[in-house]
């Protein structure tokens, strides 16, 4: 069943990038590497967005921090 599953996947998968290929005249298995590493580079993205945004919050609130009163400067 799994195998099925998976055998449906790959044929129909790489016939897209075959096609892709095809309309644009390069080969497939560069259509499919390029997605490979587009798949990376979008995870990647999305955890160095996440990094810059806690290393924002935290020089923000080093810079702009409240004080109670006079004294505490």
């Amino acid at each position: 069943m799994l195998y099925k599953l998976l055998y449906f996947f790959q044929r129909h998968g790489f016939t897209v990038c075959e096609r892709i290929a095809e309309r644009m005249g390069i080969r497939a298995r560069v259509v499919r590497t390029s997605f490979i590493y587009l798949a990376f580079v979008t995870l990647g993205f999305g955890f160095a967005l996440y990094l810059f945004m806690a290393f924002w919050i935290r020089i923000k609130d080093l810079l702009f921090a409240k004080r109670n009163s006079v004294f505490d400067l």
